[in-house]
């Protein structure tokens, strides 16, 4: 198993002042417009400051997406592949479905910390915006490279290997935690990269991804909510142009074999 600890670099990688000259009972009425302004504020507030882009972004997902594309040709990274596939199913020989969960767990819990009253750096509609937007971004990224490169999977069930979209998934949802959370605390960011580590070595593990197909499928998932951020005010100024109160509910669900989820929102 020794080489499977090369899966955690997956995870190593990767925050007015009012003068008031008028009389006192204009101070009040003032007071009191200021309160429900301030309310307002919060309860909408427009966080419309771009993402400031530096090329030291780019060398983590780079790196990994990268090697993931060498490895399609490399014959070197071919074997390693079959290597580490022969070590992991000889060492463990039952599966694990924690990884079709885990993938949703770093972005979810964004809205689990908010929920809880720990609030991240955007409110519901704008982070939404922004989720969304990652996973358009991720969805057109993956799902066409997995015809064109048409990569056998280890079990040899299909011929979609690469990249890994549960990898691309988890990788999202831990840099989207890391954005909205890192001024709070690290933990809450390297926490979220650890689970999504966590993801990667599963798919290798239940024998549906080489490290390859993890690799890159980590890249263009950390790549994707970056793009995201950067994306953001003109995506919310294109097609969310007006402000609005939007009122919102989550509604958790259990049918006996699945849970989930459900998001409400009125614009």
């Amino acid at each position: 198993m020794k080489k499977l600890l090369l899966i955690t670099f997956l995870g190593v990688f990767t925050a007015h002042a009012q003068d008031v000259t008028k009389d006192s009972t204009a101070v009040k009425k003032d007071s009191v417009n200021s309160a429900e302004i301030t309310k307002d504020l919060l309860a909408v507030h427009d966080t419309l400051t771009p993402s400031k882009i530096h090329f030291k972004q780019f060398i983590i997902p780079a790196a990994l997406i990268g090697y993931g594309f060498i490895g399609l040709e490399s014959d070197w990274l071919k074997t390693f592949n079959l290597d580490l596939r022969e070590e992991v199913s000889e060492d463990i020989d039952r599966k694990f479905t924690i990884d079709d969960i885990a993938q949703y767990a770093t972005a979810g819990s964004v809205y689990a910390l908010n929920a809880f009253g720990v609030k991240g750096k955007h409110n519901l509609k704008d982070r939404s915006i922004i989720l969304g937007t990652s996973y358009l971004l991720l969805s057109a990224t993956v799902f066409p490279l997995k015809s064109i490169t048409h990569i056998e999977r280890p079990d040899g069930t299909a011929y979609n290997s690469f990249p890994s979209g549960h990898t691309a998934n988890a990788f999202a949802g831990a840099e989207f935690l890391w954005q909205e959370y890192k001024d709070k605390s690290v933990w809450y960011g390297i926490s979220g990269y650890l689970v999504a580590s966590g993801v990667g070595a599963f798919r290798i593990i239940n024998n549906r991804h080489w490290l390859t197909d993890v690799a890159a499928g980590a890249g263009i998932g950390i790549l994707s909510t970056k793009a995201a951020y950067w994306l953001y005010p003109w995506v919310k100024h294109t097609l969310f142009p007006n402000d609005k109160r939007i009122s919102s509910m989550v509604a958790p669900f259990y049918n006996g074999k699945q849970a989930g989820a459900g998001l409400v929102m009125q614009f």
